[in-house]
């Protein structure tokens, strides 16, 4: 295709992924408890900033749904001037991994704990965004919220619930539609009529608040950075850094399967998401990841180059300084609309149900990491999934087993596999449930790993196999 040809193409379709990035920016926003206005800076850096690197010529980064609980939790503990300094240094530490090049290290992490980590960010976010849809102030935490659920019948704004529902409605029912209808994002078409009810009807209902988003960026000052002497903001830096690497790069996966163009460098495009969370950071904005739903957008739309995330960044920048008012006419209770219907994609249960009738274990990590991530926070469900999946790793690669066989009066004794601490009751039952012979011979040449545990143990169970009189004993 000739250069006029591709850059008319990207064009087309930058369009199309800042009309779907709009109401996601100032969605996730809203959710992660600060100014719109950052969520779309957010995605101007996305686009104008990582959208230059070469990492993953079609993949669109900005503001994502799966980062607003930790972005939550960190500026109810830590306020929002500590925000910038947070995602400056995940920025930096993203950085550092991608020039380590550590990129290709994430897609060694479970898929179980990955399908875990966006089931249970599923789950918080529609819990607090039921709250939203109904104008209901929410009471803290997610198990809070589950145990105030019963309050939201009673105190919603039922206006401003049918607008949400409606929203999620036309949402669901935009995707049934034939392709040749759905030229327009179906998140554009939802808000822009939700928008457009609430202004007609003149509708009571609480909108999005917008001060300008050059008025909203706000560099940390120096006395911001005192909140890193904390270990739990350390923690939350480490957790943004590391679920936004994984995001991005997992997603980068997904996408390099939707084009046959040039295929993901992870390492650079581990340090291209560090430049532009870098860049956030001193903004005062919002942590970026590559996103699903913009990039398959990008994709779905003709994107040819990478002029066409470059371009929806400067359209984004376009909407915010050009027509701020219209921000201000959107209803929070369509936003919320919008993020529970990305919520409720999050959740895997065809995954789940595939996993049990399959790998078990897996779909076990799976409901434990989103179980885990609901009841405590985000960072902590993760390590939780992790620590699950390496345990169940390890005791599924720790099979051992043993073959007997007689050769004459003589008992040959054949170990085969893994003998690790985690099989060695069993290593030991089976030894000493043997048969008495004259002679035992033992044979280890079919181990693969022997830890000293049962290393230790053979030596005893042989010691306790020594010789009667007039017999050969443990070979």
């Amino acid at each position: 295709m000739s250069g006029a040809g591709a850059f008319r193409d990207d064009f087309g379709a930058s369009v199309v992924v800042a009309l779907v990035a709009l109401p996601l920016c100032v969605g996730v926003a809203v959710a992660s408890g600060v100014p719109a206005e950052l969520g779309i800076v957010t995605g101007v850096v996305g686009g104008l900033v990582t959208g230059w690197f070469r990492g993953s010529s079609l993949q669109v980064s900005g503001p994502a749904a799966g980062l607003t609980v930790l972005v939550y939790e960190a500026v109810s503990a830590y306020g929002l001037p500590a925000l910038g300094v947070l995602v400056l240094a995940a920025g930096v530490l993203q950085l550092g991994m991608g020039v380590l090049r550590l990129g290709r290290w994430f897609r060694a992490i479970s898929l179980a704990v990955v399908h875990g980590m966006l089931a249970g960010i599923g789950l918080v976010l529609i819990v607090g965004q039921l709250y939203a849809l109904g104008g209901v102030p929410a009471p803290g935490p997610t198990l809070a919220k589950l145990g105030g659920a019963h309050g939201l019948a009673t105190g919603a704004d039922w206006v401003a619930v049918a607008l949400g529902a409606g929203t999620i409605a036309l949402l669901v029912g935009w995707r049934r539609l034939p392709p040749r209808l759905r030229v327009v994002p179906g998140a554009v078409v939802a808000v822009a009529a939700a928008t457009a009810l609430t202004v007609t009807l003149d509708l009571p209902v609480e909108k999005v608040r917008v001060t300008g988003v050059l008025d909203a960026v706000a560099p940390p000052a120096w006395s911001d950075f005192g909140v890193l002497a904390s270990v739990g903001a350390l923690g939350t830096v480490v957790a943004l850094a590391l679920i936004a690497s994984a995001e991005t790069l997992f997603s980068a996966a997904a996408v390099d399967r939707m084009h046959d163009g040039p295929r993901t460098e992870y390492d650079r495009e581990l340090i291209a998401q560090g430049v532009g969370n870098s860049v956030c950071g001193l903004l005062g904005a919002l942590p970026m990841t590559a996103v699903i739903v913009r990039s398959a957008a990008n994709v779905e739309a003709g994107a040819r180059t990478r002029n066409a995330r470059i371009l929806h960044g400067a359209w984004l920048l376009l909407f915010a300084v050009a027509v701020p008012g219209v921000l201000e006419a959107v209803p929070l209770s369509a936003l919320a609309g919008v993020l529970l219907h990305a919520g409720w994609k999050l959740l895997p249960a065809r995954a789940v149900a595939a996993l049990w009738r399959t790998h078990r274990g897996e779909a076990v990590v799976l409901v434990a990491t989103a179980l885990a991530i609901v009841t405590t926070s985000l960072f902590e469900g993760v390590l939780i999934g992790l620590v699950l999946a390496v345990a169940k790793a390890a005791w599924e690669t720790s099979h051992v087993h043993i073959e007997e066989a007689w050769e004459g009066e003589e008992l040959c004794v054949r170990i085969v596999g893994n003998a690790s601490f985690l099989r060695l009751p069993k290593l030991l039952d089976a030894l000493e449930a043997l048969p008495q012979a004259p002679s035992v011979r033992l044979d280890l040449g079919g181990l693969r790993h022997m830890d000293h545990a049962c290393l230790t143990a053979l030596e005893g169970w042989e010691r306790k196999r020594m010789p009667l009189p007039g017999r050969e004993g443990v070979i």
